[in-house]
């Protein structure tokens, strides 16, 4: 799980943005260089969200399970010898992050402003999560994005 916090404390939807439109964003600040952190301050949150899928998968070219035309018939029999078909997919994500469940030893930062870093002494940075900020949760090996939210009132949790 990686967290982004932006300098300033309305930087949340500029930081979106960026992601969004820099395709190597998230690949440039993960593999950043790792700093000792001072204070590392996360405020509790859970974030539960759920939707429905149908309309989105049509969308995408998904059609023939909601059609009740041949496909599925073959992979189930109706009782009622009626075509088989998808009625409704819903899809539910629900993630909580608390002192529990979460431990922090080391944050990935890549913004320097003009100061030279001395390599026997690694400078120490806070991270406060204070203001909104952004999170990730990624697999490291394939790189492949499983979750992206934010939390926009720290001080609720």
């Amino acid at each position: 799980m990686y967290f982004f916090l932006p300098n300033a404390k309305d930087g949340l939807q500029y930081l979106v943005q960026k992601i969004g439109t820099t395709s190597d964003f998230l690949d440039s600040h993960i593999r950043g260089q790792k700093v000792k952190v001072g204070r590392f301050l996360l405020p509790k949150f859970k974030i539960e969200f759920r939707f429905k899928v149908c309309d989105t998968l049509k969308e995408l070219g998904l059609v023939l399970p909601f059609t009740g035309e041949d496909g599925l018939t073959e992979m189930a029999d109706s009782s009622a010898g009626e075509r088989l078909h998808v009625s409704s997919i819903h899809q539910k994500s629900f993630m909580e992050v608390n002192e529990e469940g979460t431990e922090a030893a080391a944050v990935t930062y890549e913004e320097f402003y003009g100061c030279a870093l001395d390599e026997e002494e690694p400078r120490k940075v806070d991270f406060v999560a204070d203001h909104p900020f952004l999170f990730v949760i990624r697999e490291d090996v394939t790189e492949v994005v499983l979750f992206v939210g934010h939390v926009i009132d720290p001080s609720v949790g």
